[in-house]
């Protein structure tokens, strides 16, 4: 979908609220003059970007799987999707998980403990409503210095285990299986541990090796 905001438009002069510290989004990528953010950067409901006449700014929503290409203007950040004046926006929807992008601690222990369960009693099948990434690379967020360990629990595969290391992190904070050249299987239910927390989650049974948007293939274990 196409939308074009004219330059008669007026410009926003919203600040971001107190309020709006839930990441709403995250920066997929960042083309010429662009104030406020950087690639990888999450935005909070309320923050404003401005970008310059080239400018290009990539979007991709966490709640609504919106992915949007925005060049020029000056962005108000939304929860679902942007509001864009004087500039051009491409919205595409794209497949996500919220509950991938989102995942809180409780609920990615209380998930892993499902699917021990379910491993423990030789059970079939995937657990219903586990995390499901899009792409067969995962973009997983994590501290350098820990270590990622990632072993699927309805299938014999070797076991990766992965030391964090600084300089092995995309702007510093996540690690990217695309860039390492590491891929999972499709239709596979993994378990990630990373120190004292553990994760489970799902490759979706369609996830390709081609290049997924970011917001579909993240793991936010941090």
């Amino acid at each position: 979908m196409r939308r074009l905001i004219g330059a008669t438009a007026g410009v926003f002069c919203l600040a971001a609220p107190a309020w709006a510290e839930t990441p709403a989004a995250i920066v997929e990528d960042v083309q010429g003059k662009v104030d406020g953010v950087e690639f990888m950067d999450y935005v909070a409901p309320g923050k404003v970007i401005k970008l310059g006449p080239k400018g290009t700014l990539v979007l991709g929503y966490l709640k609504s799987c919106w992915r949007e290409t925005i060049t020029g203007g000056v962005v108000l950040v939304g929860a679902e999707q942007s509001s864009v004046q004087l500039g051009d926006v491409q919205r595409v929807k794209v497949p996500c998980d919220a509950n991938a992008a989102q995942l809180s601690e409780r609920e990615a222990n209380q998930s892993a403990a499902t699917t021990f369960r379910t491993v423990r009693s030789d059970t079939k099948g995937a657990p219903a409503k586990l995390p499901t990434i899009y792409g067969v690379s995962p973009l997983v967020q994590a501290k350098s210095g820990s270590t990622l360990v990632i072993e699927r629990t309805d299938g014999k595969e070797p076991t990766i285990t992965v030391p964090l290391k600084s300089d092995s992190l995309v702007a510093g904070k996540f690690y990217d299986f695309a860039k390492a050249g590491k891929t999972l299987t499709p239709g596979g239910t993994y378990l990630a541990t990373l120190g004292a927390r553990r994760y489970t989650f799902q490759v979706d049974a369609q996830a390709t090796s081609s290049a997924a948007p970011i917001v579909g293939r993240l793991l936010r274990l941090e």
